[in-house]
């Protein structure tokens, strides 16, 4: 299995910690969100190389990261420079499946698509749980699949990805950002995708997918393939401003 870390945001709520800075790389206390993520992902040996998608501001920084880590890590430059005109995760995904995006000024080195299975994980989220048995779940169901959690405040659900799954835990409904949701299970960006579906990711903006937000190529793809959840047990946060990041480095991310 191979994994994706997509890293190529500016963190503007963050400003001006992460102005000059990438969030991932941020302390949380003896670590950064990127090493306790990677850390987790790699206690089960189930992944032999990384891919970090980096903006050309911080791609160095990335390198560096690179360097000090033990495990197999490729940093791709997606070539923007600026907040607004970042080129958005799906065509990142694009970037380091395909080795090309348009509107990147490289051309990269293809991606083995003969591995069955690719984790792609947003480089600014830390659980406090084992990756182990999502990787478990993914195999034992043998389709993409999406980590969820429950979520019953209202105000959240329409800020985020909400999903409805049957008995089985196979998606029945995906909706991005929802006024009126249809369920209380929401997906943070924690994505195991055969590598088959992933191939569909230019399809999929042909086809209207928003090319910003993670979570779109899921939402598009559960419309197309069978698609399964795994119940989270455990916490996450994504820090996305100082409170969160407060939080984080109160948190335990030891995820034995």
């Amino acid at each position: 299995m191979k994994a994706i870390i997509l890293a190529a945001g500016y963190a503007t709520r963050l400003y001006p910690i992460t102005e000059n800075f990438p969030k991932p790389l941020l302390d949380i206390g003896g670590t950064t969100i990127l090493d306790a993520l990677i850390d987790n992902a790699s206690k089960n040996n189930m992944i032999d190389s990384y891919i970090i998608i980096s903006n050309h501001k911080f791609v160095s920084f990335f390198e560096d990261f690179a360097k000090r880590r033990k495990e197999k890590i490729s940093v791709y430059d997606d070539g923007s420079m600026e907040n607004d005109k970042r080129l958005g995760a799906v065509n990142d995904l694009i970037l380091a499946f395909f080795g090309e995006c348009d509107g990147a000024p490289y051309i990269y080195e293809k991606m083995e698509t003969n591995d069955d299975m690719i984790f792609v994980a947003a480089g600014d989220n830390v659980l406090d749980f084992s990756l182990e048995n999502f990787f478990k779940f993914a195999k034992e169901k043998d389709t993409s699949v999406v980590m969820c959690h429950k979520e019953d405040d209202l105000q959240k659900k329409q800020k985020t990805a909400i999903i409805t799954v049957d008995e089985n835990d196979k998606i029945t409904s995906y909706e991005e950002k929802p006024l009126e949701p249809k369920g209380n299970l929401a997906v943070p960006p924690f994505y195991i995708y055969k590598a088959k579906d992933l191939a569909l990711l230019r399809e999929a903006l042909d086809d209207g997918c928003g090319y910003d937000a993670p979570g779109s190529f899921a939402a598009w793809l559960s419309g197309k393939r069978d698609m399964h959840a795994f119940k989270m047990n455990g916490k996450r946060i994504d820090v996305g401003d100082l409170n969160s990041l407060n939080a984080i480095r109160k948190m335990n991310i030891d995820n034995a």
